[in-house]
């Protein structure tokens, strides 16, 4: 059996399992995606922040919950502070069933676990860790971004304020690279449309690169999605004729420098006139035709 099919057959019996193809979840009156809703909604839960969690088409989240609303378990009325969008509320019965919803869960779980040795359940929380983990990397996707761009500015500015934070001497957002100073390629790693990671490179010389920026979100922090980045960018800066690659970094950033130097990076003299770039690293990119020589020595204000 090959991947594909052995994946196929883990949903199939996992489906099963949790009990989704019955339209009684957890032997209440209702299906899988309205109990979901319910979870999701809490106390109280924009309408626009639903369909972006849950993934959920406008039409199809407008059903459910009016589905709710006509088993009195949702009000959906205007935001208290913006009344151009919509939220939507638990009423008491609503809350009261997700209490309900929250008890039956737990109680399934429980009843699972109680069947196994405490060894058992610990390697089967480890391995549901694990498959979360690489399913949310499969799903980030990693593109291409104008740096101009409102998101790719957003994400270097959130990029700016983690190292103001974790610098001893601060760090100043004037140095982070302007658009117009990108003549490489930024790339952009978002997660169901929201931004979680980051990085881009620039040229210093013919042949050579500098990659700067590298920044994964707290939130996506231990997916992998860090190395991911980095072989993407320099997948891309090969692609563009890049046979070295060049980093400088501060070294308080501990997981970054590991990440480098797990990738291959070696140590070499610093070669730019940033304050923050204590520490300075190059990789030689085996690319197609590529014939060796030295890679240039030109300054840069990268971090």
């Amino acid at each position: 059996m090959d991947e594909i099919e052995r994946i196929r057959a883990f949903n199939r019996f996992y489906t099963q399992h949790l009990g989704l193809l019955t339209d009684r979840y957890l032997d209440q009156d209702r299906p899988l995606g309205p109990a979901r809703l319910l979870y999701e909604i809490g106390d109280r839960a924009d309408l626009r922040d639903l369909r972006a969690r849950l993934g959920l088409d406008a039409g199809y989240l407008s059903r459910l919950l009016r589905t709710l609303e006509d088993h009195n378990l949702v009000r959906v009325g205007p935001h208290p502070a913006d009344g151009r969008a919509r939220v939507a509320a638990l009423t008491e019965t609503g809350r009261r069933e997700r209490a309900d919803l929250d008890e039956r869960s737990r109680r399934a779980v429980t009843d699972a676990l109680g069947n196994l040795t405490a060894e058992q359940r610990a390697e089967l929380v480890a391995a549901q860790a694990t498959v979360h983990r690489l399913l949310r990397l499969a799903g980030t996707v990693i593109a291409p971004v104008d740096p101009a761009a409102t998101q790719a500015r957003t994400s270097l500015l959130r990029y700016a304020v983690e190292l103001a934070e974790r610098f001893p001497e601060g760090y100043d957002p004037a140095t982070l690279t302007a658009p117009g100073d990108v003549d490489g390629t930024m790339l952009l790693a978002t997660e169901n449309d929201h931004t979680i990671g980051c990085g881009l490179w620039t040229r210093l010389a013919p042949g050579t690169a500098e990659l700067r920026h590298l920044w994964v979100a707290a939130e996506a922090r231990g997916l992998g999605l860090g190395r991911r980045l980095l072989a993407a960018l320099e997948a891309d800066a090969a692609a563009h004729g890049i046979t070295a690659v060049r980093l400088g970094t501060h070294a308080a950033l501990t997981e970054a420098i590991a990440l480098y130097r797990g990738a291959g990076y070696l140590p070499i003299d610093d070669y730019s006139d940033s304050p923050y770039n204590q520490l300075a690293f190059e990789k030689v990119l085996i690319t197609p035709g590529w014939r060796g020589g030295s890679a240039g020595r030109s300054g840069s204000r990268g971090t």
